[in-house]
């Protein structure tokens, strides 16, 4: 199915002949997050935090990818292999600051690489484009290529003073003079190192301070000191948020999700009411489609030209054709696939089940493991029964088969083309092409049955 990303388009960074090398530091516990899970691997928008930085650092073109974990976070490991697989994995046994943790990677840095990029695993904002300014600092002559910003309140950052167009000293704000902690200009610690000079920088950083760790900073005093170039480069405040707390958690959320959407409407599609949408980093929505308020993409959802998700849907692992219809208050769980001019109403769920062309499954009904062929109606109230208490099981409906309400479909079972189920049926044999399927007990009449119950249990007035 082809519709367009409605994500911030992809964009190649090229950079000639010039390898990068991006190191990803993703050893932090964050213990601020009061979670089990490590802080990398809270989702934004469907995906772990660590996972949009290496996204980022696919889409900028970069050619090789170490990533620092701490020790013994085989769950750290698994989600860097399944975002990118090409990348090496290397373990800081002792967290001794942040150049510590780049020199962890010794192994992917002695290979040599024209451009060494430091990002962290918990700032899942950085754009691919940033990066591709980091590397065309060092193509034009700098050594050392440092990412700030213009703080709102700079108070706890780190201060870049300039000269200039020089980058001069990276200050921390308990050591920054009061004319230095004026500035500004802030670090926002992602950086930039020319390959030739890189391992030796950071061989140079020694511990000697009050916390007795190695810092990323001091290498821009040890380039100086050499003789080399260094380069401040500024970058939106928001593009370079860490994550430490669900409350940064949730302002990278919503910064992710306004991508999303301003993505999505430059893209052709139409969102009733923007604010109210929620997009997962790979929902794809061509041109034409309408999204009406209250609705939710999770992972893996496709939605083709023209068609209409309406108000209150929660899509999920679903792929919609073009003219379809879903909603409002429908849910498409993963493996659910509608064909063109499918239409999905309200308290309708789908999971596992192809609707082919013309479908229509109107109100109240459940279909699981089920194959339903072009034009057939299915009636408010059918549940396909898929699941024996240990197994699941298909269902299958031919082409122009109409399903009466409130029927009960005990799989495995199949309902031949152009045949009727009765309305209230609990169909558990195979139904032929064209029959009629009534499985439901004999209605009885009884004349004046109700008339004499009432008279039979009637109290008096005095005593009702």
């Amino acid at each position: 199915m082809s519709a367009d990303h409605a994500s911030s388009s992809t964009v190649a960074l090229h950079e000639g002949e010039r390898r990068a090398l991006a190191v990803v530091l993703a050893a932090g516990e964050g213990t601020r997050m009061l979670s089990r899970l490590p802080k990398i691997l809270h989702p934004i928008a469907g995906r772990a935090i660590v996972s949009h930085v290496l996204d980022a650092v696919d889409a900028a073109d970069v050619a090789t990818v170490a990533v620092v974990i701490g020790p013994g976070r085989a769950d750290v490991e698994a989600e860097v292999r399944r975002a990118a697989p090409g990348a090496s994995i290397h373990v800081q046994q002792e967290r001794l600051g942040t150049a510590h943790a780049v020199l962890a990677a010794r192994e992917a840095l002695a290979v040599g690489a024209d451009d060494v990029i430091v990002l962290f695993g918990d700032t899942p904002l950085v754009r691919p484009e940033t990066i591709a300014r980091l590397r065309a600092a060092l193509r034009e002559g700098a050594a050392v290529a440092v990412l700030g910003f213009e703080a709102r309140d700079p108070t706890g950052y780190g201060r870049l003073l300039l000269e200039g167009d020089e980058l001069v000293a990276i200050r921390e704000h308990r050591d920054a003079s009061e004319a230095e902690r004026a500035i500004r200009l802030c670090n926002g610690g992602i950086m930039a190192l020319a390959g030739a000079q890189a391992l030796a920088l950071l061989d140079a950083v020694d511990n000697r301070n009050a916390k007795g760790e190695f810092y990323l900073t001091d290498v821009v005093a040890h380039a100086r000191a050499a003789g080399l170039a260094t380069r401040a480069l500024v970058a939106d405040e928001a593009e370079l948020l860490g994550i430490n707390d669900r409350v940064q958690l949730a302002e990278a959320e919503a910064a992710i999700q306004s991508r999303l959407r301003l993505a999505a409407l430059r893209a052709g599609v139409t969102l009733v009411a923007p604010e109210t949408v929620f997009f997962s980093f790979d929902t794809r929505l061509g041109r034409d489609v309408v999204v009406e308020p209250h609705v939710v993409f999770g992972p893996g959802v496709v939605v083709e030209e023209g068609a209409v998700v309406r108000a209150f849907s929660h899509l999920a692992g679903a792929a919609v054709a073009g003219g379809a219809d879903v909603g409002p208050f429908a849910r498409l769980r993963p493996g659910a696939r509608l064909g063109a001019g499918a239409h999905v109403g309200n308290f309708v769920e789908i999971k596992n089940s192809t609707l082919h062309e013309g479908v229509k499954v109107g109100h109240l009904t459940y279909l699981g493991d089920a194959d339903v062929g072009a034009g057939t109606n299915i009636g408010a109230g059918t549940i396909t029964c898929n699941y024996d208490g240990f197994r699941k099981h298909a269902t299958r409906i031919g082409a122009g088969a109409f399903i009466g309400s409130n029927s009960s479909l005990v799989a495995p079972v199949s309902v031949g083309t152009g045949a009727y189920v009765g309305s209230g049926s609990v169909v558990t044999d195979d139904v032929p092409a064209d029959a009629l399927a009534l499985g439901r007990g004999r209605q009885a009449i009884k004349e004046d049955w109700a008339s004499r119950w009432r008279a039979a249990h009637a109290l008096p007035k005095d005593k009702a």
